[in-house]
C-alpha cells in the first residue's frame, strides 16, 4: 500500500477523500487555486500546494501543475475525485508515466468509455440494452436529419464527448433537431474540444437509474446496488435515492447483471457507474453512459451498504483486496437520500455566489453532510456552486423522507443564495413522496 496520496480536486470531494486517506494512515496532500486558499480541504490536508490562479485551466485542469505538486510533496498516488481531470485519459497516462499510482480505471478504459458513441457500441456488442441511435459520431446537421429516419422522433441530441448534460436537449421534429444540433455542437466544442454529436431515441417519462460497480484487483466486477437520479434540472442531478422506488426486483437483478457485463466488457478496474434510462411502466431499461470515476452521489450507496467506496478505490489501486466479501454479494439495508445543496436560486437554479456568513449543518441519527465550505468562506463564480451534499438514511423510505425534512429545516446557510427551500418543497411534493416520478419532475414543479 502506498503511504501518501495527492487529491487532485477541491471542495467537498477533496475533504471526502482526505478523510478516508487519513483514517487509513496515509499522508494526504491537497492542491488549491489562489481563491481557494482558505477552504477547509486545504486546512485539513497534511500538506497543501498552490497550483495556480482561479481559472480552472490554469489550476485544477493544469496537468503539469498537478503532477509537479505530487513530485514536490513526494506523493505516491493521485486521486482525481470527480470533475476536472477525473475522466481524462491523458492525465491518467501522465500520472502513471510519472511513476505514480492512478486511483481509477486504466487510461484505455477511460478513453473507450469517454466517447459516448464508442461506449454505446461496446455495450451493444456486450449484450447490454441500448436505445436506437447512431453508431458513428455526427458532424453536420443534415447527417443528423437523415439519421433520424432510422431512429424516429423524439431524439436526444448530446455531445459524443464529455458529460454533465451540457448542451443536451430533446427534439420532437426537424426544426427542433436543427436548433438542438447547433446548440449541442457549439457547446461540445467549447466545453470538450470535440464538436461530435450523438443521437439517441428519447424516452419520455423515463427514470434515470445508475448502478455502482467496482472492478476488483482479481478481475471480478461487483455491483453495489442502484441509485435513482431522476430529480434533475437542465439534465443535471440535484437529488438521488437508493434503492430506486421505480425499480422492481426482477428489473433490479437485470440492471445489476447488465452493469457487471458492462464492466467486464472493458476489463474495468476501480469504481465506476453504469447509467441507464428506465421505463417504469414496462420495467425495461437501456444503457445511457458509463462514468469512469467516483460519482457525486456515492455517499448514499455507502449508507445502505456500509462500504467506504473511497477506501475500496485506494485498496484496488494498490493491488490489495477489498474489505468486504465480494463472493458473497453486496447486501443493502434501508433507504438513503442525497440532496445536493448548491449556491443557486431555488426557483430558476441560477448560480448565486457570495460570502457565507452563517453555516450550521444538521446532525442526528442517519444524517451525513459532506461539505466543502464553512462560515467565513466565499463561494466564487469560478467553479461548480456545490456547497454540500446532505444525505440521510432510514430503515425505510418513509423514515428517510422524514429525516430529510428535519435535516433540511435544520440546515442554516446565509450569505449566498441556496436551494434548500427547493428541497423543502421537493420532500413534500406528492409525486416525489409517492415515488412515482421521472426526469420531468422538476420541470413539473416549476411549470
Amino acid at each position: 500500500m502506498f503511504e501518501s496520496l495527492l487529491v487532485a480536486n477541491r471542495g467537498e470531494i477533496a475533504r471526502r477523500v482526505i478523510r478516508t486517506a487519513r483514517r487509513m494512515g496515509l499522508k494526504a496532500v491537497a492542491v488549491y487555486s489562489e481563491v481557494d486558499a482558505s477552504l477547509p480541504h486545504v486546512r485539513e490536508a497534511d500538506e497543501s500546494v498552490l497550483i495556480g490562479p482561479a481559472a480552472p485551466a490554469r489550476s485544477y485542469l493544469d496537468m503539469d501543475a498537478v503532477i509537479e505538486a505530487a513530485r514536490r510533496t513526494n506523493a505516491e498516488a493521485v486521486h482525481p475525485g470527480y470533475g476536472f481531470l477525473a475522466e481524462n485519459a491523458e492525465f491518467a497516462r501522465r500520472v502513471i508515466d510519472a511513476g505514480l499510482v492512478w486511483v481509477g480505471p486504466d487510461p484505455e478504459a477511460i478513453a473507450r468509455l469517454g466517447d459516448k458513441v464508442n461506449a454505446r457500441n461496446l455495450m451493444a456488442d456486450a449484450g447490454v440494452p441500448v436505445a436506437a441511435g447512431t453508431r458513428e459520431p455526427l458532424h453536420d446537421v443534415d447527417s443528423a436529419v437523415a439519421a433520424v429516419a432510422g431512429i424516429g422522433y423524439p431524439v436526444m441530441v448530446k455531445a459524443a464527448a464529455g458529460g454533465g448534460g451540457i448542451g443536451m436537449s430533446a427534439a420532437y421534429d426537424e426544426g427542433q433537431l436543427r436548433a438542438a444540433f447547433e446548440t449541442a455542437r457549439t457547446r461540445a466544442e467549447r466545453f470538450f474540444g470535440d464538436p461530435s454529436i450523438l443521437l439517441e431515441r428519447y424516452l419520455p417519462g423515463a427514470r434515470h437509474v445508475e448502478v455502482q460497480i467496482l472492478g476488483l484487483t482479481d478481475g471480478r466486477v461487483v455491483a453495489l446496488g442502484e441509485r435513482d437520479c431522476s430529480v434533475q434540472r437542465r439534465h443535471q442531478k440535484v437529488a438521488e435515492e437508493t434503492p430506486s422506488p421505480g425499480v422492481e426486483e426482477p428489473l433490479r437483478a437485470r440492471l445489476l447483471a447488465a452493469a457487471v457485463r458492462a464492466g467486464e466488457a472493458v476489463g474495468y478496474r476501480n469504481a465506476g457507474t453504469v447509467e441507464c434510462l428506465v421505463d417504469p411502466a414496462a420495467q425495461e431499461f437501456v444503457f445511457l453512459e458509463m462514468n469512469t470515476r467516483l460519482q457525486v452521489e456515492h455517499p448514499i450507496t455507502e449508507l445502505v451498504t456500509g462500504i467506504d467506496l473511497v477506501e475500496q478505490q485506494l485498496l484496488i489501486a494498490a493491488g490489495e483486496p477489498v474489505t468486504f466479501d465480494a463472493a458473497a454479494g453486496v447486501r443493502t439495508r434501508g433507504h438513503a437520500l442525497e440532496l445536493r445543496v448548491y449556491a443557486e436560486d431555488p426557483r430558476r437554479f441560477l448560480p448565486g455566489p457570495g460570502e457565507i456568513t452563517t453555516w450550521e449543518e444538521p446532525a442526528g441519527d442517519g444524517v451525513r453532510v459532506d461539505s466543502g465550505y464553512a462560515a467565513g468562506d466565499t463561494v466564487t463564480p469560478f467553479y461548480d456552486p456545490l456547497l454540500a451534499k446532505l444525505c440521510v438514511w432510514g430503515a425505510d423510505r418513509e423514515e428517510a423522507l422524514a429525516r430529510g425534512r428535519t435535516a433540511v429545516g435544520a440546515f442554516r446557510v446565509e450569505g449566498p443564495k441556496h436551494n434548500l427551500p427547493f428541497f423543502a418543497e421537493l420532500l413534500d411534493h406528492p409525486d416525489f413522496v409517492s415515488g412515482d416520478y421521472d426526469t420531468g419532475l422538476v420541470s413539473l414543479m416549476r411549470s
